[in-house]
């Protein structure tokens, strides 16, 4: 599903280059469900910015699904992005003003599916999250587990071959979390691929892998006993 091969990253500091990725090597198969942390400064945001297109590698290979992601235009992009994956941030980016509903479907209609066919299917991954009841409300009126719900079935409606979530419990208490998570499993279960940047260690053990990085390259990589919740 997801290959990197000696990936280097670097940026410009105006006085000095800051190597970033050092020669990270990462093979994810479909279906698996992986976390990555990492202290600050590690590259695990650098890494997940690379995977999700956001970014790009100055050395190394990363194929996605089959394709290399190389000098890619940004419309070329932006087309990869909407085809292969689903995004969830820590501060959840819905817009405002618009409702629950209107959020989730969002996604679909820049891919301009018709407006009948956009709200029964966003309607659908409500229900999935638990959230048909709530589907005419705005982001104001939700509790920062319901955002985040809104924003994992935003994520799932274009039925991304992968699922980036980026610290997408930070802002959320523990019990709010432990929901969260157990919904990210069950999604997990149903065959979705998932990858998740944490630098929390009780939500890292809720995945079925955990990568560490330190100063670059990936320090531990290993298949842990998943906490079911």
């Amino acid at each position: 599903m997801l290959v990197i091969k000696d990936l280097h990253k670097s940026y410009d500091t105006g006085k000095s280059k800051l190597h970033v990725l050092k020669g990270i090597n990462l093979s994810i198969d479909e279906g698996e469900f992986v976390s990555i942390m990492g202290s600050s400064g590690s590259g695990k945001s650098t890494l997940l910015n690379i995977i999700g297109i956001l970014d790009e590698k100055d050395s190394g290979i990363y194929e996605l699904d089959g394709i290399p992601i190389e000098h890619l235009t940004e419309v070329k992009a932006a087309e990869y992005r909407s085809k292969f994956l689903g995004f969830v941030f820590q501060s959840f980016n819905l817009i405002g003003y618009k409702t629950a509903l209107e959020n989730v479907a969002l996604p679909l209609y820049y891919q301009n599916i018709p407006r009948k066919e956009r709200t029964q299917r966003a309607m659908e991954y409500l229900e999935k999250v638990g959230l048909t009841q709530w589907a005419n409300h705005l982001p104001n009126e939700l509790s920062g587990g319901q955002k985040q719900r809104v924003a994992i079935a935003r994520a799932l409606i274009t039925n991304p071959k992968v699922i980036l979530a980026d610290e997408p419990t930070g802002a959320l208490d523990s019990k709010t979390t432990h929901d969260i998570m157990k919904l990210l499993q069950d999604i997990n279960n149903e065959g979705k691929t998932i990858i998740v940047v944490t630098h929390e260690p009780d939500v890292a053990a809720q995945t079925k892998r955990n990568v560490h990085l330190k100063d670059g390259l990936i320090e531990i990589d290993e298949y842990i006993q998943q906490v079911v919740l």
